[in-house]
This record gives structure tokens, C-alpha cells and sequence, in this order.
């Protein structure tokens, strides 16, 4: 059987845009060629929809635009996937099967995640549909453990049909689940995923074909629209190379970043340059993302700066071809320590200075974004976020945090994958200690342990979910491993403020660990 899969960039509320590219696709000689053209789930209205799809005008247009899509199906067949009231059952998530001007199957999402349920039923799972002498199993990938249960009948292929948010294993997660399904039902199978963003959510598309031996017939990119027919009863193998996760998550964060921009109607980006690897990093992605001559940077050195981190900031705003200004933050720093001196008076110096620092940076970048119509880069790491290492309203500010689902030894790490071909950042930015520079000599291990240590301390708590007793069991010094879980339960109200992070990890703050204030 052959069968035209399409990777698609969805646009999340236009069912009319997506009706389109979707009649678009469907006359391609490719698709009218073929028996059965797949989409991914949610192609009419893109997911994730939160509280919108909850309003009956987007329910209205997408059942518009199914119904033009039924009109216009002449000889031909294809699943797609939208939001649909199912009578005597409610609003479902479903994958409508339509052929030649009429619809030949309904399949409804049975496992919803949490914020599917407060908008969807529950539907009714993986269904089998019969098609050109062809047992067909159709469903959601969260649906496919409805394969292993007895009722279902024994399918000859199986059609998965995604719309999954990216993390940096979930390529191998998917891989390793298709692999058994063939396996186990020895039945060829397809799974078709969306590509582009909505807000935080990443989806990298990665769809794929695979014979009932095993064989993968088609493996489509990564982070690109890509639309192609798959003869299923085809016996030989296409490479497969395995993507680098870094490679992955590099893609991932461009595209989200470029996404984000658009789908806000914003085309420039400021960020405050440091000469540290955080702002190289995000400097180094918002340029391949937007363009340089969309990226601004500014230099904000004060008495505490030293030489190397204006000369490193300045060397990555030439590698990358973009504009950048230098405001020494001295006289500001001065003017407001002599102002808040009488409301301070008797008391030493402290934290509270340093982040005068922080927040009169973040006033400047926050002031050339409105006077440009720009918007703000944060560029604090996961790292840093989890332990409140960071100042509230000074380097914390942002519209977007492009790098804070990183610890920062996978910042490291990435920013070695952008050196790949040549130095984009300056060496000196990935050699030097890592540092605030808010005060005389200051290093980051002044306040906090050694990354290697730190990240896999919060590695095992937060994405392995082991408790302090657990942690300590895994080798780790008792009374460090105390004071990192404490100041990462003391710090949640912090992240509650943060900017919407880009998800690139299996657990990210405010999207997959949500925990109470305590």
C-alpha cells in the first residue's frame, strides 16, 4: 500500500489557514498518487489549544473546515485531526478518517494528559478500520498500549498519528515503542508527527515508516516540513543514523525561538552581552534563529568587569555579524547607591548592591526593547534557576528564557556543538570561571558547588525524582546535597515569575514539576 505521510509546521486556532496547506498537500500528484494520506493529530487547530478550544466559534470553524475537506475528497483518503463534539459524548480529541466525500471513521483520544481533561472526554481509544482488504489499526501515540490489550484485533499495519512535545529523549522513546509494536503485532506501521512550536512546546516532527520485518522504510528530519509517499510492502532499509541529543536540542531551540518571534509578531531580539557562556549561547542561537540584523546586544561593564568580558562580548557580536552598543553601568550604580544612601544608612554593603547591578542592566535592555520593538532575551540556565542563583527583575527579565531548561554543563556542552566548524564564541567565554562580576573577584563556586556536582544532584531530584535520603544513597555528601534541596524548594517562588521557558527536558520548571510553596 502506498501511503503519503506529511510533517507540517501546524498553526495552532486558524483552522482556515491549516484547511489550506491541507487542500494544498492533498492535490500534490505525490497525495493523489497514494491510497491513504496521513497527518498528524490535531491538524486543523494545532495543540496544544488550553482554554480555547473550550469556545464553540473555534469548534464552528473547524467543523467548517472538515466538512470543505469531506466536499473535496473525491476519490481520495485521509486521517486528520481536530477537536470534534461527538453526540451524547461531548468535545473529543478525534482522527477523522474521510474518503471519497464522506467520513468512514471517527478514533477519540483515550488518555488525556491533565490539561486535555479539563477541556476533552474521554474517548474511546485505538480503533480498526478496514481499507483496501488492509486491517488497519489507527490512533494517538498515547493510545498505542490499547495494541497490547486482547480485544483488539490482530492489525496488519498500524497508523500513529502525534502531535508530540519535544524532549531530548523522547526521539528514542518513540523509536524504541514503534520498534516493539512491529514487533509484537508483526505489523508495518506509520507515525506521523507535527513539526514547529506553540509558546513553551517544542514538536520536532521525526516521523517514520517501518515494514512488518522491522525495517525502517522512511525516516523523515528532524525540525523540518517534509511530506513523502511510503510503498509499505517495500523490503528494503533506508539509513538511519541516530541524531546527536545535542544536535537535537540545538534545532529544537532555534526553531522555538524563531516560532516564539513570530507567533508574537516580534522580529528583533535585545540581550545583554556579559562575555560569559549563558548570553554567548542565546546570542549564538536568537542569530541563526532571527538573523543578526535582528539581534542587538548590549555591553554593560562595571568597576567590577573585568577587561576579558567586554573584549569576549564584543569578539561574539563580530563572529556573528551583529550590532551591539557598550553602556558602562558606573555613574547609574553610583547615582543610585548615593539616592537609596540615607534609607540605608548604618548598614554594610551587601547582596543588596550587587543586585542594584543585576536590575539596572535589566532596566537598560528592558528600555532599548521598548524603544525598538523588541524583545528581551533571558538567558538564565537551569542551573541557576533551580538553586535562585539570579535577581529578580535584573537579570531574570525576559519575554522568553531560551536556555532554562539547560543545566549549565549541557550550556557547555552546546556551546561546544555551536563551535563545531569554526569559533562562533570566543574560547575564553567556555575556558573562564564562570562569574556574576557584581563584586571584586566574584566566581560563581563562591555560592554555589562545582557545576559537575550541582547539575547531577539536581539531575537525580528533579528529573529522577529521588528524595534527599535517596540522593545521599547515590554517594553524594549529606550536608550538600541538604542545602541544594533546600534552596531549590526555598527558590519556587522565584520560578513562578520566571519568563516561559523553552522545553527541552523531560521535566522542565512550571511545565512538569509543579510543586507547592513551602
Amino acid at each position: 500500500m502506498n501511503i503519503h505521510i506529511v510533517q507540517h509546521n501546524i498553526v495552532t486556532n486558524n483552522p482556515e489557514e491549516n484547511l489550506r496547506w491541507i487542500l494544498a498537500e492533498l492535490d500534490t500528484p505525490a497525495s493523489r498518487d497514494a491510497l491513504l494520506t496521513v497527518f498528524p493529530a490535531c491538524t486543523l487547530c494545532g495543540a496544544p489549544l488550553f482554554a480555547s478550544v473550550a469556545y464553540t466559534d473555534i469548534q464552528k470553524r473547524a467543523q467548517a473546515a472538515l466538512q470543505e475537506l469531506v466536499n473535496r475528497s473525491e476519490h481520495r483518503a485521509f486521517l486528520v485531526g481536530m477537536p470534534l463534539q461527538i453526540q451524547d459524548k461531548g468535545l473529543c480529541n478525534a482522527i477523522v478518517f474521510v474518503q471519497n466525500c464522506a467520513i468512514r471513521g471517527i478514533i477519540t483520544k483515550k488518555y488525556l494528559s491533565p490539561d486535555e481533561q479539563k477541556y476533552f472526554v474521554r474517548g474511546e481509544g485505538v480503533q480498526v478500520i478496514q481499507y483496501q482488504e488492509q486491517s488497519i489499526a489507527i490512533g494517538f501515540y498515547e493510545d498505542l498500549k490499547e495494541l497490547s490489550k486482547s480485544h483488539i484485533e490482530q492489525p496488519d499495519m498500524v497508523i500513529c498519528c502525534g502531535c508530540n512535545v519535544f524532549d531530548y529523549n523522547k526521539p528514542y522513546r518513540i523509536r524504541y515503542r514503534m520498534t516493539k509494536i512491529v514487533e509484537n503485532l508483526n505489523a508495518s506501521l506509520i507515525f506521523v508527527n507535527r513539526i514547529g512550536a506553540e509558546g513553551s512546546f517544542l514538536f520536532a516532527g521525526g516521523s517514520l515508516a517501518m515494514n512488518a520485518a522491522g525495517s525502517v522504510l522512511a525516516q523523515f528530519p528532524y525540525f523540518e516540513e517534509y511530506a513523502a509517499s511510503v510503498d509499505m510492502q517495500l523490503l528494503s532499509e533506508v539509513d538511519d543514523p541516530k541524531p546527536e541529543a545535542v544536535d537535537l536540542v540545538h534545532r529544537a531551540l532555534i526553531m522555538g525561538l524563531r516560532e516564539y518571534f513570530f507567533k508574537c509578531h516580534i522580529q528583533r531580539a535585545v540581550l545583554g552581552l556579559s562575555g560569559g557562556i549563558d548570553s554567548a549561547v542565546v546570542c549564538a542561537l536568537a542569530v541563526e534563529a532571527l538573523g543578526p540584523e535582528n539581534v542587538f546586544g548590549i555591553l554593560m561593564p562595571s568597576q567590577y568587569s573585568t577587561d576579558h568580558s567586554v573584549t569576549d562580548a564584543r569578539q561574539l557580536a563580530e563572529n556573528l555579524g551583529m550590532k551591539y552598543a557598550i553602556v558602562p553601568i558606573k555613574p547609574l550604580f553610583d547615582a543610585l547607591r548615593e539616592a537609596t544612601a540615607p534609607m540605608f544608612e548604618g548598614r554594610p554593603e551587601d547582596v543588596t548592591e550587587e543586585n542594584m547591578q543585576a536590575r539596572i542592566r535589566g532596566t537598560i535592555v528592558m528600555s532599548y526593547a521598548n524603544k525598538f520593538s523588541a524583545m528581551a532575551l533571558n538567558t538564565t540556565n537551569k542551573s541557576e534557576a533551580a538553586m535562585g542563583y539570579g535577581t529578580l527583575y535584573g537579570d531574570s527579565c525576559g519575554g522568553i528564557s531560551v536556555i532554562g531548561d539547560l543545566y549549565k554543563t549541557e550550556v557547555y556542552e552546546l556551546a561546544e556543538y555551536i563551535n563545531r566548524d569554526r569559533e562562533i564564541i570566543p574560547r575564553n567565554s567556555i575556558d573562564k570561571a564562570p562569574s556574576a562580576e557584581l563584586r571584586p573577584g566574584q566566581k560563581d563556586s563562591d555560592s554555589l558547588p562545582d557545576y559537575a556536582v550541582l547539575d547531577a544532584i539536581l539531575n537525580l531530584h528533579i528529573e529522577e525524582q529521588l528524595c534527599q535520603e535517596e540522593i545521599v544513597q547515590e554517594g553524594y555528601d549529606p550536608d550538600l546535597v541538604a542545602t541544594v534541596l533546600r534552596k531549590v524548594r526555598l527558590n519556587e517562588w522565584k520560578r513562578l515569575q520566571f519568563a516561559p521557558v523553552l522545553k527541552v527536558s523531560p521535566t522542565s520548571f512550571g511545565l512538569d514539576r509543579r510543586v507547592p510553596l513551602n
